[in-house]
């Protein structure tokens, strides 16, 4: 179990596979990601309007910074604004290198939360994929990763083997 002074792991249920996302890099150029077979993925949710974000982001930069096996670290704006704006935010503060837009509203989509492929009841938010591509949970707030909990679910999630 993963609970500090300010996250809970929230198990997702069912266990719903991530389809492939299309999202864009900071450079303007549109990407389709999927999951790595066997690896676990934190999909991390954040908007530039956001306060904790900006001690969630650095954190997840660092723990990406530790290389641990099998541990891929992505972050997607969901502000709707230009990819300009977004990239000049993520200069001015440690970002994991793995950062994304969401221009086509498909993570997140405020106007119809049915086409969204993520909820997102409070802002940061960040999902977990487990090493068979499926949603495992997500924690809401800045997370410590790097405290013993949050390790601890990490490794939990990487030492399973795919189902």
């Amino acid at each position: 179990m993963f609970r500090s002074g300010r996250s809970q792991f929230i198990v997702e249920r069912p266990r719903n596979p991530l389809p492939p996302l299309k999202l864009q890099e900071m450079s303007g150029k549109d990407v389709t990601l999927a999951p790595k077979p066997g690896h676990v993925t934190l999909i991390n949710l954040w908007a530039t309007w956001c306060a904790a974000c900006k001690t969630d982001l650095p954190t997840l930069a660092a723990l990406e910074r530790m290389r641990l096996p099998a541990l891929d670290v992505w972050t997607i704006c969901t502000d709707r604004r230009d990819i300009r704006t977004i990239r000049r935010y993520a200069e001015a503060i440690a970002m994991p290198r793995f950062s994304f837009a969401d221009p086509h509203a498909q993570a997140t989509n405020p106007v119809n939360a049915e086409a969204s492929i993520f909820a997102t009841p409070a802002m940061p938010i960040t999902y977990l994929v487990g090493t068979s591509g499926l949603l495992e949970g997500y924690v809401t707030g800045a997370a410590e990763w790097l405290s013993e909990p949050g390790q601890a679910l990490l490794h939990y999630y990487l030492d399973r083997p795919p189902a």
